[in-house]
Formats: structure tokens, C-alpha cells, sequence
């Protein structure tokens, strides 16, 4: 497909840089790089699920505690690792060179460079953006920054950071987070209530365990439920959350479902609200780690039920609504990571309610931390591991 003229942007070019000798991606479009990701059938595992045979193949190792991924148009995918590096899938399964640019990382404890999402004007303008936790104010806390990404220099221009989560506060734990597009091309933002500040998850007027709702250059939308009220902070969404490290839309509504981790039980599915609270640390279906009592148990008047949960816990993170053809019977199932459970999540809607779940790739000895539907159809995900890898599921026997 010929796609490098003289009015080609420059940031949309392929890049040439690799970390070993390797194929170019100038020239491929979605399938051909697609099929030209290969490896050795050998390396591919296969597993049973009640639906379907699946091959289960490493595309890509070597990657250090991969975080977050995204699709470019053409299909290149591009790939955070926690202590700071942004990397894309090659044609040939390798990686390239850290791309220049991100900026410096807090890389302690649960933080680092955490999600990828691709702006939805992404061939017009080349913009990436990306959560990762910064050293600031004495303390660490979440950053949103975005900049434009030029695979041909291997780098990031532009960089600007458009959020930061307030109070930024001592700890290296429940940062989040994912970053996610809406329909309307807002932009969705989770952050966690970073461990021992849980306590001001019940409070609007800051971000900590809040999802936000910003415009893509950090301003405000005017329809956020927290414009023109002194109680609830402008960019504010919803509150009450613990650890958002799961979130998506739902293709064809404009629907924002998250996945959050509970203490000891009580990782919950949700259907997020304008303006709602979703109760963390006065509700909840687990128990704090010491086996104490959470809060006032289980529900309270103005506070939401989650659509599903889990207890015990399985850590759930990457989450993704499956729609494509290579699997016909996932077609509405939400697929969803677990890092202690080192599982793969298939819940069944009716609506928007779970009416099943079956738990996958448990023979696999691997904490998933996300997943991602491919231009092809098939399930990518990432391991978080020292030597972290991308797998492809596939149905049996059809590459």
C-alpha cells in the first residue's frame, strides 16, 4: 500500500529502528503486518476453552513489566514498560529501540510508565498519549502527558503533560491507570487512591481513586457533573474507586466499564456514571488484608452496587469488549486480565448484567495485565513479568 509521498505526514512514516536487524515497516498495511508477525509453530501452546481450541503464541519477550498497549491504524502496536520505556512491535516480531522523548519516570513500587492510547485523529496529527507516575511535590503521584509521535526519529516531540492527579502524596501503590478515548473524544482518566490515602477517595474535590474526564489538551468539558458546583472539582467523573487498572468502552454505546481491585476480595466490574460514588473504602465485597471488616459493609444508600465481582480476588487489570470474527462466540464478552489469578476473564452481558463467566489460559503460569482486540481479530495481551511477553490467541489451527 503506498503511503509515503511528499504530503505524507512525517509522523506517520514507518520506522527503521530496531533493536536487532529487522524489517522495515515502510509498506505494510494492517494485514500484511499482521501476517508478517511470525513464530515458530513450535513456540505455540495449545489450551482448551470451553468455546474453542485456542493457540496461544509469544510474538514478542523480553520486554521489562509491559504495561499498557495500543494499535496504530496500520497496525503497528505500540508498547509501555513500567520502568520507562515506549517500544513498538516490528514486522518481524521484534522490538524496536526505546522511542525518545517520554519523559522521566517515579519507577518505585506499582508506578512507572503505565498506559498508551491513540488519539483518534492519530493519522491527521500523530498524537499518543500516555499515563505514568512523576516524582513531584515531595511525593509521586499520576501524570498524563501526550506528544506526537515520529517513528521514522524513533521519538516523541511535542511533550506535554495535560494532568496531574492532586494531592501528589508519599507510597508507591494504586496509581492505576488506563487512559481511554470516549465517542465524543474526551478523554477518560482512572487513578487509584494510592494505598494509604483511601480515605480521600470519598472526597470530589480531589483525584485520589477518582476517574476523570478531561478534553485532549487537559482542558475541561463543560458538561463534566462537576462545572459550576464549589463541592465536586470540574474534571472530576465519579468517585469511591480503589484501583482502576481496567477500563474500556463499549463499542457501539457510549458506555466507559472499568475493573478495580479490591483488598482481600471484592474486585468489581463497573458501569461508570456522571457524578456517581462507587463507595471504596465505605463499601466492598472484601475484607482488608489483615481479615478486618471493610467500612459498613456491602452497600449503602448512594452508593453503587458493581455490576460484578470477584472473592476471592484475582487482581483483574487489561480489559477489552471482544468484537471480532475470528472468534464468533465472544462476539459482546468482555475479556478481562487477572494478575494473581494469572487468568484470562470471559464474562458474558445480557444488557448490562453478567450472566457468566469462564476463567481461561490458567495453564499458562502468567499474570495478564492487558488485552487488546487486533485489527485482525485475534486477542493480544501482555504478561507482566521481568521477562514480559506479548501473546496472540488464535483458534486452533487457522495460522
Amino acid at each position: 500500500m503506498a503511503r509515503e509521498t511528499s504530503m505524507t505526514p512525517h509522523w506517520i512514516i514507518r520506522s527503521k529502528v530496531t533493536a536487532a536487524p529487522a524489517a522495515t515497516l515502510r509498506g505494510f498495511g494492517i494485514g500484511m503486518l499482521m501476517s508478517a508477525i511470525l513464530v515458530s509453530p513450535a513456540a505455540a501452546q495449545r489450551l482448551s476453552t470451553e468455546l474453542y481450541e485456542l493457540d496461544v503464541e509469544a510474538v514478542a519477550s523480553g520486554l521489562e513489566h509491559p504495561w499498557g498497549m495500543a494499535f496504530l491504524p496500520d497496525g503497528e502496536l505500540l508498547i509501555t514498560e513500567r520502568p520507562g520505556r515506549l517500544r513498538v512491535l516490528l514486522p518481524d516480531g521484534g522490538l524496536s529501540q526505546p522511542i525518545s522523548g517520554v519523559p522521566t519516570v517515579a519507577d518505585a513500587g506499582q508506578g512507572g510508565l503505565l498506559d498508551v492510547a491513540i488519539d483518534p485523529d492519530y493519522a491527521s496529527n500523530g498524537l499518543v498519549y500516555f499515563s505514568f507516575a512523576e516524582s513531584r511535590d515531595g511525593g509521586a503521584a499520576l501524570s498524563v502527558a501526550r506528544g506526537r509521535l515520529d517513528l521514522e526519529q524513533n521519538s516523541l516531540s511535542d511533550v506535554e503533560v495535560i494532568f496531574r492527579q492532586q494531592p501528589a502524596v508519599g507510597g508507591g501503590r494504586h496509581f492505576g491507570s488506563r487512559v481511554v478515548f470516549a465517542n465524543d473524544g474526551t478523554l477518560f482518566v482512572t487513578a487509584g487512591d494510592r494505598g494509604d490515602h483511601s480515605d480521600q477517595s470519598q472526597n470530589p474535590q480531589n483525584h485520589i481513586g477518582a476517574v476523570m474526564r478531561i478534553n485532549p489538551d487537559g482542558s475541561i468539558p463543560q458538561d463534566n457533573p462537576g462545572v459550576g458546583r464549589d463541592d465536586w472539582a470540574d474534571e472530576v467523573w465519579s468517585i469511591g474507586h480503589r484501583n482502576i487498572q481496567g477500563a474500556t468502552m463499549r463499542p457501539g454505546t457510549n458506555q466507559f466499564w472499568t475493573n478495580e481491585h479490591g483488598a482481600r476480595g471484592g474486585d468489581e466490574v463497573n458501569l461508570i456514571e456522571p457524578g456517581l460514588n462507587y463507595g471504596w473504602p465505605v463499601i466492598s465485597y472484601g475484607v482488608h488484608y489483615s481479615g478486618a471488616p471493610i467500612g459498613e459493609g456491602t452497600a449503602r444508600s448512594g452508593m453503587e452496587q458493581p455490576v460484578y465481582y470477584w472473592d476471592p480476588s484475582i487482581a483483574p487489570s487489561g480489559m477489552a469488549f471482544y468484537t471480532g470474527d475470528a472468534f464468533p462466540e465472544w462476539q459482546g464478552n468482555v475479556l478481562i486480565g487477572g494478575l494473581v489469578g494469572q487468568l484470562l476473564s470471559r464474562l458474558t452481558m445480557r444488557g448490562d448484567a453478567v450472566v457468566d463467566e469462564e476463567r481461561m489460559l490458567q495453564g499458562l503460569n502468567a499474570r495478564i495485565r492487558a488485552v487488546s482486540q487486533g485489527p485482525d481479530g485475534l486477542v493480544y495481551l501482555l504478561t507482566d513479568a521481568a521477562d514480559g511477553r506479548v501473546l496472540r490467541l488464535s483458534p486452533a489451527g487457522s495460522r
